[in-house]
């Protein structure tokens, strides 16, 4: 092998699960480690809880809008370029959160510091680049399930953090391990796509073959639904738990993670069965425990009955059929159109963070003073039941072509 073959080779090398496990658990702590910390950080920058909540759903947005240009970008220049400029772009945003001088600038910080999504969509993407629709399934269950370990324990982390060290602490430890993401991506994430060759324009102009497919759609509103009420979730558990229920941030970091225990469990069930059972009947099982547990909490809350135990107990199933669902239906919606995986990806994405930022918005929107947890409830279990028609429509279509 010549000198040439051997740096092509080493370039196309696949990268090791554990590489796309920090990069993808790396995504997903940047959005809830510092949550316990929102409470202490509007007494610091001396504003409402309602500002300072805007840093999930604006962090949210500016995800959902990065991901519909990085998916071709990404098609075009590589995987691994645009995932190594993503993270310096990243530790930079990071720095600008932890000096911010007003809540207004830490606002602006924190939808740069969005940029990390790069790390998750391509991450994805590269799963797909190697495995067919069925394999690739199993692999981001597996994936996901080592990246579910992280923001099961991030929020207890950043609590005790905060509590003993200040909210600075939790984006100073956002910086280190994304300073040791960057290193390990660089010596260890080896370009799984072929360069498409393709101008952007082009690269753009290939959205309508996967805007217009109805596969594509329900599977990418299945997933953006059914993980709705975990965003939803996101925006109005804080609330929740240090209004209704008076916890301290240490405590509410505990009770925090419940839904990321089921997430654990969902995407096992996924790397296990999946290419046994199929996307399809996956995502349909996982939307389906999705909404009994957010259905069985609101009952228990209309009830009377609500505790803080039960109401964090039944998140778990939200966590379990996201598990379940989010890997299948992310797996169906790449393989729609392989040749446009990374595009897919980034698109597929954009629709379940956007939704993701309007949910979590108008849950924090929903609860003021003197409210119960009965509105967060009734939001998620609207989404959820949404979720299961998507996915309920696909495999209508899918046996109506099957007949014919």
């Amino acid at each position: 092998m010549t000198q040439l073959q051997h740096e092509t080779s080493a370039r196309r090398s696949p990268p090791r699960i554990g590489t796309l496990v920090l990069l993808t658990g790396l995504s997903a702590l940047g959005l809830n480690l510092y949550l316990p910390s929102l409470p202490n950080m509007t007494l610091h920058f001396e504003t409402e809880y309602r500002l300072m909540q805007l840093s999930i759903s604006l962090y949210l947005a500016v995800n959902a809008m990065m991901q519909i240009v990085i998916g071709p970008i990404a098609d075009k220049a590589g995987r691994r370029p645009v995932i190594l400029w993503g993270l310096v772009l990243f530790l930079l945003a990071t720095l600008a959160c932890i000096y911010a001088p007003s809540a207004e600038a830490f606002l602006a910080a924190r939808m740069c510091q969005a940029v990390v999504v790069v790390a998750m969509v391509l991450s994805r993407a590269a799963v797909r680049d190697m495995h067919d629709q069925d394999q690739a399934a199993s692999m981001l269950g597996y994936v996901t399930m080592g990246m579910a370990v992280v923001p099961m324990i991030g929020p207890a982390i950043g609590g005790m953090l905060d509590e003993n060290f200040g909210w600075h602490a939790n984006f100073w430890m956002l910086f280190i391990l994304g300073s040791f993401t960057l290193w390990l991506t660089y010596v260890d994430f080896g370009e799984t796509a072929l360069k498409s060759g393709k101008t952007l324009i082009e690269q753009f102009r290939e959205y309508p073959e996967l805007l217009t497919s109805p596969r594509f759609w329900g599977y990418s509103l299945a997933s953006g639904l059914s993980s709705g009420a975990f965003f939803a979730y996101l925006g109005g558990a804080p609330f929740v738990a240090t209004e209704i229920y008076g916890m301290s941030s240490s405590v509410m970091g505990v009770y925090f993670g419940a839904p990321a225990a089921g997430y654990f469990l969902g995407n096992f069930l996924s790397g296990r069965y999946s290419a046994r059972f199929g996307v399809n009947r996956m995502v349909l099982w996982g939307c389906i425990l999705n909404a009994a547990g957010v259905g069985l909490s609101l009952l228990l809350t209309l009830s009377g009955l609500a505790s803080a135990l039960t109401f964090f107990g039944f998140m778990t199933f939200v966590g379990l059929g996201n598990g379940m669902s989010i890997p299948n239906a992310t797996a169906g919606a790449l393989s729609v159109r392989p040749h446009l995986a990374g595009t897919a990806s980034g698109l597929s994405g954009a629709i379940m963070l956007g939704g993701g930022a309007a949910l979590s918005g108008m849950a924090g929107a929903l609860l003021g003073p003197g409210s119960s947890e009965a509105p967060l409830l009734g939001l998620m279990l609207g989404t959820a039941v949404l979720a299961i028609g998507s996915i309920a429509v696909v495999i209508w279509r899918e046996r109506q072509l099957a007949l014919r």
